[in-house]
């Protein structure tokens, strides 16, 4: 279950019965773009480094600066990352 002090970023989902496991896109996309550092600390604790490339590769929701930010941390390439792809 997600942790009380990340209850603010998941201000839309039922918090009672959401299991980021099942939803992992979503959990870790809301992270990468809204979260601190101790919700970093927490998405990496959860979900593996091929879960969080592969979510910053295709999550065309994610800002652009956002997307670039972490295509820099993850040593990413910003032509394999959806949301810095022209016409995004």
């Amino acid at each position: 279950m997600i942790p009380q002090h990340l209850h603010p970023l998941f201000w839309d989902v039922n918090l009672d019965s959401f299991n980021p496991t099942l939803f992992p896109d979503y959990t870790i996309a809301r992270i990468l773009e809204l979260g601190d550092e101790i919700a970093v600390k927490w998405m990496r604790e959860n979900f593996s480094e091929s879960e969080i490339k592969r979510v910053i590769a295709t999550e065309r929701r994610l800002s652009k600066k956002s997307a670039n930010f972490w295509a820099l941390v993850y040593g990413m390439v910003p032509d394999d990352v959806a949301a810095l792809r022209p016409g995004t």
